[in-house]
C-alpha cells in the first residue's frame, strides 16, 4: 500500500482524519482556545497511540484549526486566532452588510486552495525551501520584523501616524516581563504577575472583543441585519477572479510559513499587505468590505501550515509553535525530525503528506457545513448577543492559563480598545506589535551581539549578503509607497 494513500484507505485512520479537523475547525472559532493548546493536550493522550494515529490526528486539528480562526472573526469581529485578526478587517464590514454566508463559502474555499498549495510546496520542494530559510540570518529577521511592522500602512485607513503609535505600543507591551537575556525585571513595577509577561491572546480578545462589545452598546436599538445564506458555496467565476491573488498570498504564506518561529500570523498579514497594494480595482475600499481582505489572509494563512512542516520534516527545526509541539510528539514516539528522517523514513514523510491533503479535503467538506448555524450568531438581537460575547470571551482568556489575572488584562485591553476606537485609532496593529515585538528584540540582540556591539559593523553587515540586501529594497520600497508623495504622484500618473 502506498503510504500516501494509508490514511485513505484505513477506515480508522480515515476516521481521526475527519474528528481532527472538524474538532480543530470549532477550537479555532472559539478565542482562547488556540490550535498549540490543542495539540499540547492531545500529545498526552496520544503517546501510547501508534504513530500513524497520532500525526493523523494532529494533521486534521491543525489544518482545522488555522482556518476555524476565520469564523468568529468575520461573525463577531473576534479573531479565534492570531492567524485569523487580518481576516476581521475585511470579513467583519462583510458580515454586518449581510453577506456572512457568502465570505465564509469564500474564505473555506480559498483556505482549501491554500492548503493545497503548501501540501505541494511541502512534497515537491522540501529540500530547496528549507535551505533557502536556514539561510536566513538573525540580521534578516530583524529587516522581516521591520516589515511586517511597517504593514501598519495596510491596516490603518487614512492616518499612517496613528498606525505606527499603536503598532509601537504593542511593541513596548511585549517587552513587559523578564528579559529573556538577563532575566532583569522591565516594565514589571515589582509585580510578580507581570514578571511572565502579558499574554497576548487575552490582549487580543480584549482589544477585538470586548472593544466590540462596548462600542456597539450604542447601537442596541439597531435591528440584526439579516444575513443572506442561500448561496454559501460561492461561483466559480468569484472563485476565478481572485485565483491570482490567492496564489500569490499562498506562495507568501508557504515562504513565511517555512521561516522558523514567523507562523500564519506575520503570513497573513503580509499577505493582506500585498493584496492591498496590488489589487487595482478592489471589489469595494480595504478595510469596508473588499472580498480580496479576506481571499488574501485565508490563502496565506493556511498555505502557511505546509510551509512549517518544511523545516520540521527536513532540518528538525519547528517552523511554528505548533510544529514545536509535533516535534516533542514524534521524540515521544521515538522519531529524531531532520535529514535522517528523510533517508531513513521515507514512507513516514509520505504518510505526512497524504494526511495533510485528506484533512483538506475535510476542511472543504466541513468548513462549507454549519454556516447557517454560525450565521444566525449575527443575526441574534444585540441585548442577547453581547452578553453571551462577553462571557465567552472571558472564558477563553480564563482558558490561556487558568489564571483570573488573565480576564483582568482582557477587560483592560477592551476598554483600551474601546477609547482608541473612539478617537480614531486602529487596534490591529497593537496585536501585530505584541506578536513581531519579541521577534523583533531576539533578531536586533542576536545581530548586534555577532558583530562584537559594533554599531558601525552592524550596519554594513546588512550588505554583504543577497538575502539582506533583497529584504533592505523591498524594506525601502514599502516605506516609500506608505508616503503621501506616492500617492500624489500615483494620482497625478493615473
Amino acid at each position: 500500500m502506498t503510504p500516501f494513500f494509508a490514511s485513505w484507505i484505513d477506515p480508522w485512520l480515515l476516521l481521526l482524519a475527519a474528528i481532527g479537523t472538524f474538532a480543530g475547525i470549532y477550537i479555532g472559532a472559539i478565542p482562547g482556545l488556540s490550535v498549540t493548546m490543542a495539540v499540547s493536550i492531545l500529545v498526552s493522550f496520544t503517546f501510547k497511540w501508534p504513530i500513524q494515529d497520532a500525526l493523523v490526528l494532529i494533521s486534521g486539528i491543525f489544518l482545522g484549526g488555522v482556518y476555524g480562526g476565520s469564523r468568529s472573526a468575520i461573525l463577531l469581529n473576534i479573531p479565534g486566532a492570531p492567524a485569523a485578526v487580518a481576516t476581521t478587517l475585511d470579513g467583519y464590514p462583510l458580515a454586518k452588510m449581510g453577506l456572512a454566508g457568502q465570505v465564509i463559502g469564500l474564505s473555506t474555499v480559498m483556505s482549501v486552495i491554500g492548503g493545497f498549495v503548501g501540501i505541494a510546496v511541502l512534497a515537491v520542494a522540501a529540500p530547496m525551501v528549507s535551505e533557502l530559510a536556514l539561510m536566513f540570518s538573525p540580521r534578516d529577521y530583524l529587516l522581516l520584523a521591520v516589515m511586517g511592522l511597517l504593514l501598519v500602512g495596510g491596516l490603518t485607513g487614512d492616518s499612517m501616524a496613528k498606525g505606527v503609535f499603536a503598532a509601537a505600543l504593542g511593541v513596548l507591551i511585549s517587552t513587559v516581563g523578564l528579559d529573556p537575556l538577563t532575566a532583569e525585571a522591565r516594565l514589571t513595577f515589582d509585580s510578580l504577575q507581570l514578571s511572565a509577561g502579558i499574554n497576548f491572546i487575552a490582549a487580543m480578545i480584549g482589544l477585538f472583543g470586548v472593544a466590540e462589545v462596548l462600542a456597539q452598546m450604542h447601537y442596541l436599538h439597531v435591528k440584526a441585519v439579516k444575513q443572506n445564506v442561500s448561496k454559501i458555496v460561492p461561483s466559480w467565476a468569484l472563485v476565478k477572479q481572485h485565483l491570482p491573488l490567492s496564489m500569490r498570498s499562498s506562495a507568501i504564506g508557504v515562504g513565511i510559513g517555512a521561516l522558523p518561529g514567523a507562523g500564519g500570523d506575520i503570513a497573513a498579514l503580509m499577505a493582506y499587505d500585498h493584496a492591498r497594494r496590488s489589487t487595482k480595482n478592489p471589489s469595494r475600499p480595504f478595510g469596508q468590505g473588499a472580498y480580496e481582505g479576506v481571499v488574501a489572509p485565508e490563502s496565506a494563512n493556511n498555505a502557511s501550515v505546509g510551509g512549517a512542516y518544511i523545516p520540521m520534516m527536513t532540518l528538525g527545526i519547528p517552523g511554528d509553535a505548533v510544529t514545536a509541539v509535533i516535534i516533542g510528539a514524534m521524540f515521544i514516539h521515538g522519531l529524531r525530525p531532520g535529514p535522517l528522517l528523510m533517508t531513513e523514513t521515507p514512507d513516514l514523510f509520505w504518510f505526512i503528506v497524504g494526511s495533510l491533503v485528506l484533512a483538506n479535503i475535510f476542511l472543504l467538506i466541513f468548513g462549507l457545513t454549519g454556516i447557517r448555524i454560525f450565521a444566525k450568531v449575527v443575526e441574534t438581537p444585540k441585548a442577547f448577543l453581547l452578553p453571551v460575547i462577553l462571557i465567552l470571551s472571558a472564558v477563553g482568556a480564563y482558558a490561556i492559563n487558568n489564571n483570573p489575572v488573565d480576564v483582568y488584562w482582557m477587560l483592560g485591553f477592551g476598554v483600551l480598545g474601546y477609547l482608541m476606537k473612539i478617537y480614531g485609532f486602529p487596534v490591529a496593529p497593537i496585536i501585530l506589535g505584541i506578536v513581531l515585538g519579541p521577534l523583533l528584540e531576539r533578531s536586533y540582540r542576536q545581530s548586534i551581539l555577532m558583530t562584537g556591539e559594533d554599531p558601525v559593523l552592524f550596519f554594513t553587515e546588512f550588505f554583504t549578503s543577497p538575502i539582506s540586501v533583497i529584504l533592505l529594497l523591498a524594506l525601502g520600497f514599502s516605506l516609500l509607497v506608505s508616503t503621501p508623495w506616492w500617492k500624489r504622484w500615483r494620482s497625478r500618473g493615473k
